[in-house]
């Protein structure tokens, strides 16, 4: 098939300025007349060959034969970044993304050519083989290489999940504000944060008014979300409200004497929080 698309690509070359010419109202002459119609001969020829090839492919090149094919070339091209690009795609086509070969060939594609979508990729591979210290390395080559601010949000919020979720909230914290700082209407960023806050309540602060303090925090995390993304308004709304109902109540606030005081949040948190006036 590249054979092929080399030669049809030759032809097209060819034909492109003479049909632009011809478009153009411009009459060809007899020579670029013949030479159009051949060019546009050899495309037709070349188009039902390259479906029939791709017919014959479909019923026989499957994993099993593909992996072993491809295997059999890998050391002597592997550093020949079209074969690298179309062998990688066509075991994708075929579902064959389990096989050591198709990682190996994502990997050279990525050595040869580094792409922010190749880093993201290859960091899911790694993060779905448990290995996250080298998902973490490729995601954040991922978030490097991107130039698109939407995309560089997302790279980033996929980091910060991997942190979160391993309880590394700081770091994670760091990493959602990025993702924040590039699109800021990014509301399930607030929503992560808030909800790190409200999970080490009970770590941060000396007392126990303070420690529930945090929710008040938590809380405000969670509205911003709502307000950044609509979309997210009903979940926000309800996880502030199930965090306000966690932080300390008037009666409480009337006991502690701490109404209209500021309370600095220690530990990781590191935030300021003004206790309601009654």
């Amino acid at each position: 098939i590249a054979q092929i698309e080399k030669l049809e690509n030759q032809q097209a070359e060819i034909a492109a300025p003479l049909i632009k010419k011809q478009d153009a109202g411009d009459t060809l002459t007899a020579k670029e007349k013949r030479a159009l119609k051949v060019s546009e001969i050899y495309l037709s020829n070349y188009s039902l060959i390259k479906g029939s090839i791709d017919a014959k492919l479909g019923q026989r090149a499957d994993c099993e034969n593909l992996i072993p094919l491809y295997q059999k070339d890998f050391e002597a091209k592997k550093g020949n970044i079209e074969w690298v690009k179309r062998a990688s795609g066509r075991l994708y086509a075929k579902d064959c993304t389990d096989s050591p070969l198709f990682v190996k060939l994502v990997e050279a594609q990525h050595e040869l050519e580094p792409s922010a979508k190749s880093a993201l990729y290859l960091g899911r591979l790694a993060e779905e083989k448990g290995n996250s210290a080298k998902a973490l390395q490729y995601y954040n080559q991922s978030a490097e290489l991107e130039t698109n601010p939407a995309d560089k949000a997302r790279v980033y919020y996929v980091i910060a999940n991997n942190y979160k979720n391993k309880g590394s909230y700081s770091t994670a914290r760091s990493f959602y504000r990025k993702a924040l700082a590039q699109k800021p209407s990014l509301g399930a960023a607030y929503l992560q944060i808030a909800s790190m806050y409200a999970a080490s309540a009970n770590n941060c602060g000396d007392t126990t008014f303070e420690k529930r303090a945090v929710y008040w925090i938590a809380a405000d995390y969670a509205e911003r979300a709502g307000r950044v993304d609509p979309s997210l308004q009903d979940n926000a709304n309800q996880a502030a409200a199930s965090y306000n109902a966690r932080a300390p109540q008037r009666s409480n606030i009337f006991q502690s004497g701490m109404a209209g005081k500021t309370i600095s949040i220690d530990c990781w948190i590191g935030e300021n929080v003004r206790v309601p006036t009654l």
